[in-house]
């Protein structure tokens, strides 16, 4: 065990634990669970593979890259099974809970009406560019502290990948569509009368004429999952760029505070998440960030008073 590193463990044991929920919890309206099974038992025994092999053969270039960057190739995969897997202990989605939440907390729908009270091009261009900067943030950040040293990638690369597992686990377990339920063709399902606007919702031609508005449409359509709205990864994940950027990266850390925190309106406005999941998003870095670093330095090879170990304005 002593070539493990904290994702390493936070890694298999996600797989091996979602296995267990699968074997366990499997229902006849999954019938591809034996081969859902069967892939997290090939991805256990590749993980395990690589960091042996690493161990072994620790000059290696293509092992040791792999031995860092793994987890990235597993976060799409992943995400996606959480649709499968969220109609296991389940039927429908919980919008209709969220929907009422909202409307007693605000007395209006955030998640509905922000658009339609805000419909300017300029404002959605900059909301939806927001938006999609958090995939920027995640690479961006990734990149940059990959060339700059590779202790520091480390760090990023397990308590990213830490919050990113959390929240997929979440999504199993309460399956939440988001705002977008109450437009056609997102999922298959009946909501109560008291839920539904009374005029149906649109997107604004001023919006929908907007760059970034198209981008984030062709993504979605794409490869975004249903269930998968509470917590909100898109804050969890954003806020914890964030933080790397004042500890690793400080002469961008307010320009990207700034544009993480359009990206917390983004969500909101876009339709996409309901305020409660923003919250929801913000509570689980606040949680998981300080646990994902004291794992991480527990678990790692901590080189202390190593750049990894201090701030730097670099």
């Amino acid at each position: 065990m002593k070539h493990y590193t904290f994702i390493d463990y936070a890694t298999q044991g996600y797989l091996a634990l979602v296995g267990g929920i699968i074997l366990a919890w499997h229902s006849p309206r999954m019938a591809n669970w034996p081969w859902l099974l069967l892939a997290h038992g090939a991805a256990l025994a590749l993980v395990q593979a690589l960091i042996l092999g690493h161990a072994r053969w620790p000059a290696n270039r293509p092992l040791d890259f792999l031995r860092h960057f793994y987890p990235i190739l597993l976060y799409t995969g992943l995400y996606h099974e959480t649709g499968l897997l969220n109609q296991m202990l389940y039927t429908g989605y919980l919008d209709p809970h969220f929907l009422r939440l909202e409307k007693w907390l605000f007395g209006w729908q955030p998640g509905l009406e922000l658009m339609e009270r805000f419909p300017s091009r300029l404002a959605a261009e900059v909301l939806y560019g927001a938006y999609f900067s958090y995939y920027l943030m995640i690479a961006g950040v990734g990149l940059a502290l990959l060339v700059r040293d590779r202790r520091q990638f480390a760090h990023f690369i397990s308590v990213v990948s830490f919050l990113f597992y959390a929240c997929y686990l979440i999504y199993i377990f309460t399956p939440v569509v988001g705002p977008r339920i109450l437009c056609r063709g997102i999922v298959d399902q009946a909501l109560p009368p008291d839920v539904v606007p009374a005029a149906m919702i649109t997107t604004p031609a001023s919006v929908e004429a907007g760059f970034f508005f198209q981008v984030m449409a062709w993504i979605y359509e794409r490869f975004e999952t249903p269930g998968a709205a509470f917590p909100s990864s898109h804050v969890a994940v954003a806020l914890c760029t964030v933080y790397f950027s004042f500890r690793y990266l400080r002469p961008i850390r307010w320009v990207h505070l700034a544009v993480a925190a359009l990206l917390c309106v983004s969500t909101v406005y876009g339709r996409y998440h309901y305020v409660v999941d923003v919250v929801a998003g913000m509570a689980t870095v606040a949680v998981l960030l300080p646990l994902g670093n004291k794992l991480y330095f527990k678990f790692g090879k901590r080189n202390r008073g190593s750049r990894d170990d201090r701030t730097t304005d670099h």
